[in-house]
C-alpha cells in the first residue's frame, strides 16, 4: 500500500473528513516519526510495532564491480521491530 492508497482508503472510510484533511493528517503524522527518529527517540504504537535508529559501525567495504576496497563510514539506519498484536494477525490460520 502506498502513501497515496493508504489516504484514500481513510478518506473512504471516514466520509465527514475531506481527502486534503486525511493527506495532512497523515503527512503530519510521518513526519513526527521522521522527526523523533532524526533526535535519536523511540516511537512505539502499542499493537503495530516500534520504529528506532541503530548504528552501523563504520568497516571497509569492497566495490563489487572493482573489488577495490573501500571504507565505509558510520551511519544510522532505521528500524522497525514489529508489535505481538501484529506478529499474531500476520500468522493467523498457519
Amino acid at each position: 500500500m502506498t502513501k497515496s492508497e493508504l489516504i484514500a482508503r481513510l478518506a473512504e472510510l471516514n466520509p465527514h473528513l475531506y481527502q486534503r484533511d486525511v493527506e495532512r493528517i497523515v503527512t503530519t503524522i510521518f513526519d513526527e516519526i521522521a522527526t523523533a527518529l532524526s533526535r535519536g527517540d523511540r516511537v512505539e504504537l502499542r499493537g503495530f510495532g516500534a520504529f528506532s535508529v541503530k548504528r552501523r559501525d563504520a568497516r571497509l567495504g569492497r566495490n563489487p564491480r572493482t573489488g577495490q576496497s573501500v571504507d565505509v563510514s558510520e551511519k544510522a539506519v532505521p528500524f522497525f521491530k514489529t508489535g505481538k498484536l501484529l506478529r499474531e494477525r500476520l500468522n493467523t490460520g498457519k
